[in-house]
């Protein structure tokens, strides 16, 4: 018997180790993700991203992505994304995952709509159902 995860794949961006080993584990443990791995920079991640492009890893259907890393942080990641195959892109999910509380950041990400939502950290089980309801599961009329 297949099993069909609403997500198969999830992208962790975020410069902080220990972020990404707890909300690894809280996405394992949800039952509508299947795999996840994470990146500890917006680097790291677009190289991971073309290598899958290329068949050379797997391809995510939902990034988290943090705002505030250094080297690059995640607006400068998105004007990087922008830049891959949309063939390739289009159908990927990219949620904001942060604790910037700048309004700016907001405001920001209303006006890109490539970002599919804007969420504090940390990840729970509760959000993590939140958002496959919302963004994942299909609406009945």
């Amino acid at each position: 018997m297949q099993i069909n995860f609403p997500v198969d794949f999830t992208l962790l961006i975020d410069d902080d180790k220990v972020i990404n080993f707890y909300n690894e584990k809280i996405v394992n443990k949800h039952d509508d993700f299947n795999q996840v791995i994470s990146v500890n920079s917006a680097l790291k991640a677009l190289k991971y991203l073309e290598d899958a492009s290329k068949g050379l890893a797997i391809k995510p259907n939902l990034i988290f992505l943090d705002i505030n890393m250094p080297a690059m942080n995640g607006w400068e990641f998105i004007e990087e994304y922008n830049k891959l195959d949309t063939d390739f892109t289009s159908s990927i999910k990219i949620i904001l995952l942060t604790t910037s509380n700048n309004p700016d950041d907001y405001k920001r990400f209303k006006t890109i709509d490539l970002l599919e939502d804007f969420i504090n950290k940390p990840l729970s089980a509760s959000l993590l159902t939140n958002l496959i309801e919302s963004h994942y599961k299909q609406k009945t009329v």
